[in-house]
């Protein structure tokens, strides 16, 4: 019901939006109304050796107070840091620690547009990345590594669960499939 709501509000806007000016209305050059901007953001360092920038950056979150390890993996130009803080530490100290490692990468030129973590399970996994890109084995660690993220992510409904096929073998204690014996 929410979504047929969302649509028609959608298509009601677009509608309006796109009526042509009545005769009484001045034509506007679309061409005189344009404004040109220059970007003055600064573009992301292109990364030459991903395991210094590693290291640089795990190094500047270790040096932030309670926070116990960190594990960077780089791929590309992004850098995504894992931080491994005391598990009594309560949220809002968590956020705190986070933010301050945030604070310290951003002095850093390679570190300003890292992703900061302080999920323990993403952390363990940023440090299985890390272990198999040492241990030569990049691509097949990341992908298992994403596969078993992405098993946790993923919900489970009970209405995708199948029953079990009629192919039971002949010592199987329950050839009837019924749950309970």
């Amino acid at each position: 019901m929410r979504l047929l709501y969302v649509c028609s509000l959608v298509l009601a806007l677009a509608a309006g939006c796109s009526q042509a000016p009545k005769s009484g209305a001045p034509s506007q050059d679309t061409n005189q109304r344009q404004v040109k901007v220059q970007q003055i953001a600064p573009q992301k360092l292109e990364i030459k050796d991903s395991k210094a920038v590693a290291q640089r950056l795990e190094q500047l979150a270790t040096s932030i107070p309670q926070v116990e390890s960190a594990h960077c993996v780089v791929f590309g130009n992004t850098a995504v840091v894992g931080i491994n803080i005391n598990k009594e530490l309560d949220r809002a100290k968590v956020g705190t620690v986070k933010y301050s490692v945030a604070e310290a990468l951003k002095k850093d030129p390679y570190g300003v547009n890292a992703i900061v973590t302080a999920d323990m399970d993403l952390d363990q996994r940023l440090r299985n990345i890390r272990d198999n890109i040492q241990a030569g084995r990049p691509i097949t660690g990341f992908a298992e590594q994403m596969a078993d993220i992405m098993g946790r992510v993923m919900p489970q409904l009970p209405r995708d669960i199948r029953n079990p096929s009629n192919n039971q073998g002949p010592n199987d204690a329950n050839p009837t499939g019924n749950p309970n014996p």
